[in-house]
Parts: structure tokens; sequence; C-alpha cells
């Protein structure tokens, strides 16, 4: 149950809006130009590096920026330069959002400028009181431990009354561990090499059922 909930966190790519828009395929298509011009190398090899450091350091970024000096606002500058009007406007998502009872945040690996490029395009930008971003987290991302610790920390949030949702299940292992409780969203995004799910509270298909779903039990209780 979540009726003692009081903190409601939600990531922001692929999770806020659905995996099959093709905003996020922007991102990852830019994300390989920039290697290929960094490193001048072509698009397999760029694919390969990027990859790498996405499962070894939790995002490309933290990895260029140890292995090749990467200025990170100079890449995510680059890789933020994406068409975000593919993502439809969700005033339903916005209402539901608004209902649950508590706070609200964002909680992602991308910057804030992008962030609030989304959240706008969405209709949701006043349904949260802060973003937590790659900068805050001086670039050591989900799902590094450390990232929890410093959300939590700067937004005085207690983990064991809070609930996260994500759709990037091995980013949900270090929330479930300090206490949260965890939604994931299986809607088909790359997951990476096997994570097992005995941290899932709750597996759903989209954000929006889920609110549906637990708004209904809550305000019927």
């Amino acid at each position: 149950m979540v009726a003692h909930i009081d903190t409601w966190i939600f990531d922001l790519d692929n999770t806020l809006y659905p995996a099959a828009s093709s905003l996020f395929p922007q991102i990852d298509a830019r994300m390989g130009s920039y290697i290929q011009r960094l490193l001048g190398i072509d698009a397999a090899q760029a694919y390969r590096i990027q990859k790498d450091f996405y499962h070894s350091h939790g995002m490309t970024l933290p990895g260029l920026m140890a292995e090749h000096g990467v200025d990170p606002h100079d890449f995510l500058g680059y890789v933020h330069d994406v068409d975000v009007d593919v993502v439809l406007p969700a005033p339903l998502l916005a209402e539901m959002i608004n209902r649950l009872p508590g706070r609200k945040l964002v909680f992602t690996n991308a910057d804030a400028p992008y962030a609030e490029r989304v959240l706008s395009r969405l209709g949701l930008t006043d349904c949260f009181e802060a973003t937590c971003d790659i900068h805050a987290l001086g670039y050591v991302p989900k799902p590094q431990v450390a990232a929890y610790a410093h959300l939590c920390e700067t937004h005085d949030i207690d983990p064991t009354r809070a609930l996260f949702v994500e759709d990037m299940a091995r980013n949900l292992v270090p929330a479930k561990a300090i206490g949260m409780t965890t939604v994931w969203i299986d809607n088909g995004s790359e997951q990476g090499p096997g994570v097992a799910l005995d941290h899932i509270d709750y597996r759903v298909h989209d954000v929006g059922s889920f609110l549906a779903t637990t708004l209904a039990l809550l305000e019927s209780a």
C-alpha cells in the first residue's frame, strides 16, 4: 500500500512521457555523434563506447569526463538539443500528479534546462517542487548510491515515506535499499545486462495507469 507515502519522486525520460515517443532516440543519436566527433571514430565504435560507459558509470557522461576530459555543459548542451515537440501534452497526467497527497519531485540524470523544456511541453511544470538533475548530483548519476543520498539530504526526504517511479529497473535497486517504495515502468526501455526484479514493489506499463489506480485507492480510503 502507499497510504504512508508523503514524497512522490519521478524519473523524467521514458517515465513521464511514453517510451514509444521519438524523444529519447534523438538524445541517443546525438550522444553517438558527439563521441564520433570527439574521438574521430566511426558510428559503430562510438556506439560501443557510449554503451560501455552507460553500463559501467550509470550514464555516458561520467565515463567521457573520466576518460576524455569532456566538459559536462558542452556535452549536455549538445545531446539535449532535440525536438521536444514530439512529446504530446499530458493534461490528465498533470491532474493526477497534482491530486497526489504530499510533495512531488523529479530525479533525473538529465540536466535541468532540458528537464524544464520537457516538463513545459508535457504541461507538468507546476506539478513539481524541484528537479534534482545531474549538475546537482555532481555528475554522480543514478544508480550510484551517492545520488540517492544527495537527493534525500538536499530535499529532506525520509526514504521510508517516499515512492520512486522509474523506467530503469537497475535505478530502483538503491532506492529500495534505503527504504523507498519502488515502481518500475516496464515499457520496453533499454535495461542493460541482467537486473533481478526482487526490489520492485509495483510493475506497471505506464505512469498514468499506476497513478489512476493509486488515486482510486487513496481517495476511497
